[in-house]
């Protein structure tokens, strides 16, 4: 594809993240007028402090983090899809989203069962106390596949290791709930739904620096992905250590989808499904075009998602994973489809 081309679907990616974002902020069960929405923005204020805490307090914050979210998860998917050269890997695929899960599990199932006070009623600290516990989560699984990525050469041996390990995290999950409280178990379902209303007050602007510090980092690993689209023998011949490499874009994907599940949930399919969706649109491989091209891919279709979940005449909000598995399933049988057809 022509660089105007690129260029052309670039600046469209962008706009259509400015429009999903206006209309994040513009629809909802409570109806804002527009001029309103600008004066709430601009800070100078609104007759009604029902519409400023509205804006300010839930569909703004709600809005950054479906776009930061989504990006990460789309550039997370887009490194597992490359290292493993498997089109069908995901974000979730070594099993660090299953790590943040038993974190989270660990805490909220047994604060009820040994501390006698459900977690979820705790408010902000409750909060917090589940987002440090995913962060913690996720980082041990991570450790445990980068001590594994060091000791086993084949990529498709990682890949098992690290569906099994999600397959022990479930198990332990399982148990947990079975000795929970039935209260605690709704806490922890709700959190699994994956929601990117969690976010609120300071803990969105921990987010946003957290995304913005770790997001433009991926750009430095461009070159080696473009070299392990080669191959192994291509690349070692070209001067790329392998492992070395295979276990920076591992810890750079996992540190991405340990940040989003710790603040949103477990959300499915972005990171599955943009980076194809990015391919099939520029018809390129190299990721000096689909690495920003799934930022910004998946910043609209998280934010565009965020809108359909909460649309006028929904009662609060629909799960966001819900929204995302019924645009990233198709996206996924697409992909086999295609597959299967060149096979033949």
């Amino acid at each position: 594809m022509s660089r105007s081309k690129t260029a052309v679907l670039m600046l469209l990616s962008g706009l259509s993240i400015v429009l999903f974002f206006i209309l994040n902020l513009l629809l909802g069960s409570v109806s804002i007028p527009v001029g309103s929405i600008i004066d709430i923005l601009l800070g100078r204020g609104a007759d009604n402090m029902i519409w400023t805490n509205i804006i300010m307090k839930s569909r703004l914050p709600q809005s950054l983090t479906a776009a930061m979210a989504g990006a990460g998860l789309a550039v997370s998917g887009l490194l597992m899809q490359t290292v493993f050269r498997n089109p069908l890997a995901g974000p979730s695929v070594l099993g660090i989203s299953s790590g943040a899960s038993l974190g989270v599990a660990f805490v909220v199932l047994l604060s009820g069962s040994i501390g006698g006070v459900a977690l979820s009623k705790l408010g902000v600290i409750g909060e917090v106390t589940i987002t440090f516990s995913a962060i913690f989560g996720s980082l041990l699984i991570m450790a445990l596949i980068a001590f594994v990525a060091g000791k086993v050469r084949g990529n498709v041996t990682l890949l098992i290791m690290g569906v099994m390990i999600g397959y022990i995290a479930n198990a332990i999950i399982g148990v947990l709930k079975f000795f929970s409280a039935e209260e605690d178990i709704r806490a922890y379902v709700i959190w699994g739904l994956g929601s990117f209303a969690r976010v609120s007050g300071g803990q969105t602007m921990v987010f946003i620096i957290l995304m913005c510090v770790l997001l433009p980092m991926s750009f430095f690993l461009i070159k080696t992905l473009n070299l392990l689209l080669l191959g192994d023998s291509y690349a070692r011949n070209l001067g790329l250590n392998i492992k070395r490499a295979r276990l920076l874009v591992i810890a750079s994907s996992g540190i991405l989808v340990a940040v989003v599940t710790a603040y949103c949930g477990p959300v499915v399919f972005l990171g599955l499904a943009v980076p194809h969706i990015c391919r099939g649109l520029f018809q390129t491989s190299n990721h000096a075009v689909i690495l920003p091209a799934s930022m910004l891919g998946g910043a609209s279709l998280a934010l565009l998602c965020n809108l359909i979940a909460r649309l006028p005449g929904f009662e609060g909000a629909l799960p966001v994973n819900s929204v995302t598995a019924l645009i990233g399933a198709p996206v996924v049988m697409w992909v086999l489809f295609d597959k299967r057809r060149n096979e033949v």
